[in-house]
């Protein structure tokens, strides 16, 4: 059985960091693209980038074969480069440092073993459509918490 390719694009932002900061997110499948956004009151950028990725993956029904593009090269490092070794040092860093963000590494580890995700970064405000249209949305949902 072959897996639906699905192409996501994800930014996260916050005002302050820690501060108030919002996601947004954009599923293409099958030439429909759907739009989510959200904030939080109190966060980082950091959390705002990774729940974008989960908010987006955990909307898929079914396994997947998924592109997911982000100006996070702290989400794609860590899915791709880090991970590992903080799994095997217990969730701590090189450095013996608990790992940041820990729950939302876990549940994108997780997610990333339900779909075939690979983890494409590109350059933030580079004029990159989706990422931009990210970050619009991204803003827009942190604007309604003031």
């Amino acid at each position: 059985m072959t897996m639906k390719k699905v192409k996501i694009f994800t930014d996260g932002c916050c005002k302050g960091n820690p501060g108030p900061g919002g996601y947004g997110c954009i599923i293409k499948y099958n030439g429909q693209a759907k739009e989510f956004k959200g904030a939080e009151k109190e966060t980082t950028n950091n959390i705002m980038e990774l729940y974008a990725a989960v908010f987006a993956l955990k909307q898929l029904k079914e396994p997947c074969e998924v592109e997911l593009t982000t100006d996070s090269q702290y989400m794609v490092k860590g899915m791709t480069e880090w991970i590992g070794g903080w799994m095997r040092k217990g969730w701590k860093t090189a450095a013996g440092q608990p790992v940041k963000n820990k729950a939302l590494w876990q549940e994108l580890h997780r997610l990333n073993g339900v779909h075939k995700i690979s983890w494409v970064w590109v350059r933030g405000h580079n004029g990159h459509p989706e990422n931009e249209r990210c970050d619009a949305l991204a803003n827009e949902a942190m604007a309604f918490l003031n």
